[in-house]
């Protein structure tokens, strides 16, 4: 795990969203929510909350990906993506 994948669980952690579960998975975070969140809302606020929650870390900016699911969908969101990211067509 990298510095600031570590940043970001433990910024993560510490807002304390009751019954979301956030670790790890491999050089991603998986958030697992509780099954009656919208995700719908959650996609479409997620760029500005993201960028509300970077302002605290104050580490060179990594690639990293997060998996949202609820138990019935999920998404991902890839902050500071890569080539290779930008790439997929």
């Amino acid at each position: 795990m990298n510095a600031y994948q570590q940043k970001w669980l433990d910024v993560l952690r510490a807002v304390g969203l009751k019954d979301w579960k956030i670790e790890p998975q491999g050089d991603d975070i998986a958030i697992e929510m509780p099954h009656v969140t919208d995700l719908k809302l959650i996609r479409d606020n997620l760029p500005t909350t993201l960028g509300a929650i970077s302002l605290d870390i104050n580490l060179p900016h990594e690639r990293l990906k997060f998996i949202f699911h609820n138990g019935y969908e999920n998404f991902e969101y890839v902050l500071n993506p890569n080539a290779a990211d930008l790439n997929k067509g």
